[in-house]
């Protein structure tokens, strides 16, 4: 029996050496995933994209200014006229952490009364928020300091003093920074992209690995209508999944969802371009199911990790944020994050849409162009 074994054994050894393409998808992918996970992933929040909205426009404010302009955790990009712009840049996500200083705030400063000031943050990933609010606090803190040591050396030691500075902090779409509401809606894109991918790419492989490729290609179908054949029914699947997640989200975890179904379902169809079409490239490199199931890990482990999801696109080095732009995952995140979350439509999301078009038309164009080639 032992010995029955021991020559099985070696047979599978053996055919994994003669096997090209499994000694690659066994070599290739740890050694990639190791380099990029070692470099993308941190956890460290750096390089928040910050506006400040100063309407008071005092030394005092432009000294609180100067405070996040130099640490490495706040970028300050914009420097806000009005309210609308700063709902706009908000929206947009152009922006993460919003300063806003009132007009008198030099005033009651200066009056030894308690300044008011507002940190206004998007709570869409709310761990992020969590950690930019406190990376804020303890510049706050600082100022604050300097501040009432000023007053003491002015006033003297028996002068009443004042909290300086009356910070309110409001975390916009997230109030309470539930960490489900920011990772729930982002599960759909997870799950959208597990199923199509795997499903498309096991399906076409699983007709050559059977032998019933060559049957379907002696019939008078086409090999366009054969992989349209092929993936319309997962993309209905990959619809149909996005409805049962999204009522998971919305009454078993109350996630609320302030967008439309609509606006989900086009990004959802856009985003489908590109899973399924990456589905089928893959089906044209393998030559059956364990190949295909090995390539899809290869290819949606790093997507997630590199979505922004749960690391921070800023925290990367910038080889790995100009990869993010050819993830199709990114945008879809994106999608879902703010459809479910801030309620926005077309007008704000259309960039993340175009980019999944192009990206999704272009990967469909490749998978048909090999598909071609292979079954020549």
């Amino acid at each position: 029996m032992w010995r029955r074994i021991w020559q099985i054994i070696i047979k599978e050894f053996i055919q994994v050496w003669r096997d090209k393409k499994l000694r690659f998808f066994l070599i290739g992918p740890p050694i990639v995933q190791i380099l990029a996970y070692g470099y993308a992933i941190n956890f460290d929040i750096k390089n928040v994209a910050t506006a400040i909205y100063d309407e008071d426009r005092s030394p005092e404010s432009r000294d609180l200014a100067d405070r996040f302009r130099s640490t490495e955790y706040f970028r300050v990009s914009h420097f806000i006229r009005d309210q609308k712009q700063m709902e706009d840049l908000i929206n947009r996500s152009q922006v993460t952490f919003v300063i806003h200083v009132p007009w008198d705030f030099s005033r009651k400063l200066k009056a030894g009364h308690a300044a008011p000031l507002q940190f206004i943050t998007d709570a869409t990933d709310s761990n992020a928020a969590q950690v930019v609010n406190r990376y804020a606090g303890a510049i706050l803190n600082d100022y604050t300091l300097d501040q009432m040591q000023a007053r003491l050396r002015t006033l003297g030691v028996r002068a009443r003093l004042e909290q300086p500075v009356a910070l309110e902090q409001r975390a916009r779409y997230n109030p309470n920074l539930l960490s489900r509401w920011s990772f729930v809606p982002g599960v759909i894109a997870m799950v959208v992209m597990l199923v199509s991918l795997m499903l498309t790419a096991l399906a076409v492989v699983r007709e050559r690995e059977i032998g019933t490729m060559e049957q379907i290609l002696v019939t008078p179908i086409r090999p366009v209508e054969f992989l349209l054949g092929k993936t319309i029914p997962f993309v209905i699947i990959s619809f149909m999944e996005v409805v049962l997640v999204s009522l998971i989200a919305i009454l078993w975890f109350e996630v609320p969802f302030r967008g439309s179904v609509l606006v989900l379902f086009l990004g959802t169809l856009t985003f489908l371009f590109n899973s399924v079409g990456l589905g089928l490239l893959i089906s044209t490199a393998s030559s059956t199911q364990q190949q295909a199931m090995m390539a899809g890990t290869f290819f949606l482990t790093p997507a997630i990790m590199l979505s922004g999801l749960i690391f921070p696109i800023n925290n990367m080095p910038p080889f790995f944020q100009y990869c993010t732009y050819l993830n199709p995952l990114r945008y879809f995140v994106i999608v879902v994050q703010d459809v479910f979350l801030k309620g926005v439509g077309l007008k704000v999301l259309w960039t993340q849409m175009a980019a999944m078009t192009a990206l999704g038309l272009a990967m469909l164009a490749l998978s048909l162009l090999r598909f071609r080639r292979t079954l020549a």
